[in-house]
């Protein structure tokens, strides 16, 4: 089953159920899904990476939402976040730990030879590609960060 289809299914779950956390996430994943599909110049199905991508994005929109929240101490808002950045995270792979994601890292370096900083683009650009959907962008760069310099 597709993502679009996990989605309409939960949304259905959600419905009968009346939870409005998880319908208020779900809508907005199929919205952010259908917006990628209708844009100019695209063809009407979206790769699986292009997908994890957007659920990606979204969860990250929620976390630093919530984290906004929670410095001017609105605790009010921010847990509407958590939850939705929790029910959104169910469609992603399973995340990587830090020590998973620094050997990938640390393959990579040996593997293209990167010395020092000026080649973190092509180190970033290669563990991104590899663990897309696995880890975040943040945690990436703070390791492969770590490793050249």
């Amino acid at each position: 089953m597709s993502l679009q289809d996990d989605i309409m299914q939960a949304i259905k779950v959600a419905m009968k159920s009346k939870d409005q956390a998880a319908l208020t996430a779900l809508r907005a994943v199929k919205s952010a899904i259908l917006l990628a599909q209708t844009e100019k110049g695209r063809n009407h199905d979206l790769s699986e990476e292009q997908e994890m991508k957007i659920l990606q994005k979204l969860v990250k929109q929620r976390k630093d939402s919530a984290a906004i929240y929670q410095e001017q101490n609105r605790q009010d808002l921010a847990e509407p976040e958590i939850a939705e950045t929790k029910i959104i995270s169910q469609f992603l792979p399973e995340a990587l730990s830090e020590e998973e994601i620094e050997k990938v890292v640390v393959m990579t370096i040996d593997e293209i030879g990167a010395e020092g900083m000026k080649d973190m683009g092509r180190v970033m650009g290669i563990v991104s590609k590899e663990l897309a959907g696995q880890a975040d962008g943040k945690t990436i760069s703070a390791i492969v960060r770590s490793k050249l310099s």
